[in-house]
């Protein structure tokens, strides 16, 4: 069983964000490996409350979390995050992100190029992809064209010329960062900054590369493969780790951001799960009844409506509307009978209805009538 991602920070279900980051500082730091000597058990540890932490942090993990544990955040969840369980290195990039900024934080640990490292982490990128009615129904597998920066191949990402290497910054000698001891009232006070030299990489580039010119990257194209499970919805999204921007000097990628963009469907009105579909019929399709095909995101299928079916009847099918991208169970279909009254008659159609005036009488005053056609919608659609 999956342990409870509050007890692993060891905060309440209800704590507050700012509760949330304090804990998972507190015991980032605690179980970092490079103030564990690389233990094993600390390095899972550290790597635990990181992935607790990346999901409660962000508000709609957080809430898909709440509603339906690991399966709103699993396989794309309920909200589309494609949830994946964490490495070192992003477990390091995560912490870099949000606490890197710390003063003194690779002197605290002795951990400099792991930090340095998780600093030169690429950007994140984000992409839109749009997707039909019938794409939601069934998934889909698309592939993204991006125009990005990619390791350069000529140097290995480096940034030197082939045959040379980056040599260690003589200003803050490897260590990425400079501390200038100023006098106070208080006594002696230490600063830190990142080094100005070699930007806090700790190394200087002095033969670049002539491709890349000493950044490491270069500019392509490549194509991403995008797995859009079913039942998403338009603003979920879908995080491929690792597949963003490649960082300067052999950093870490960041990561692309699918988010869903779903095309509105003429014949469907879209409520959560479920689709309402319109049916016109004529006076005399609802009268007599009969056999009559409607769509679907999984094709046509034909209904049969029974003979005196009023304007406003409800024909529910089962299973005919999306997967919800939680358990993949689909929603129902509503067919909702609209009688249609032309507008225009022609002369052959007004000799007809006047005929049919003179037989049909006249319609029943049952005030019930509406009160059994509005219940009958409610029950239909969980109201």
């Amino acid at each position: 069983m999956a342990k409870d991602l509050y007890d692993v920070l060891g905060v309440d279900a209800n704590a507050s964000d700012t509760e949330i980051k304090k804990a998972y500082r507190r015991l980032a730091m605690q179980y970092h490996p490079d103030r564990n000597n690389g233990e094993k058990a600390a390095e899972e540890k550290f790597k635990e409350v990181t992935e607790a932490y990346e999901i409660l942090r962000d508000p709609r993990q957080r809430a898909q979390y709440d509603r339906f544990g690991m399966a709103g955040v699993r396989g794309g969840g309920a909200g589309g995050f494609g949830f994946h369980h964490v490495d070192l290195a992003e477990a390091l990039s995560i912490f870099m992100r949000d606490f890197g900024g710390f003063g003194g934080f690779d002197s605290l640990f002795g951990g400099g190029e792991r930090a340095r490292r998780a600093q030169r982490r690429g950007q994140d990128v984000r992409a839109t992809l749009k997707l039909t009615i019938e794409d939601v129904a069934h998934g889909v597998t698309r592939k993204l064209k991006l125009k990005t920066l990619e390791r350069c191949d000529h140097c290995g990402g480096s940034g030197a010329k082939p045959g040379t290497s980056p040599v260690q910054c003589r200003t803050c000698g490897g260590s990425g960062e400079v501390r200038r001891a100023s006098q106070s009232l208080f006594g002696q006070f230490v600063s830190v900054s990142p080094c100005p030299t070699c930007g806090a990489e700790g190394t200087v580039v002095e033969e670049p590369c002539d491709l890349c010119r000493g950044d490491g990257r270069v500019r392509q194209e490549k194509e991403v493969k995008v797995e859009v499970p079913p039942g998403v919805s338009a603003n979920n999204y879908i995080t491929l780790r690792g597949q963003g921007i490649a960082g300067p000097r052999s950093g870490p990628p960041g990561d692309l951001i699918v988010e869903f963009e779903v095309e509105e469907d003429s014949r469907f009105q879209r409520r959560g799960d479920d689709l309402v579909y319109d049916l016109p019929l004529s006076f005399s399709q609802a009268a007599l009844g009969g056999d009559v095909t409607v769509p679907t995101p999984y094709g046509d299928e034909q209904i049969t409506v029974p003979s005196g079916t009023q304007s406003g009847t409800v024909v529910t099918l089962r299973s005919r509307g999306l997967p919800n991208v939680s358990h993949g169970r689909r929603g129902s279909l509503y067919v909702r009978v609209q009688v249609w009254t032309p507008a225009k008659l022609t002369p052959e159609l007004r000799t007809l209805f006047e005929k049919l005036a003179e037989v049909e009488g006249e319609p029943p005053r049952d005030e019930g009538l509406g009160r059994w056609l509005w219940e009958k919608m409610k029950e239909a659609f969980g109201a």
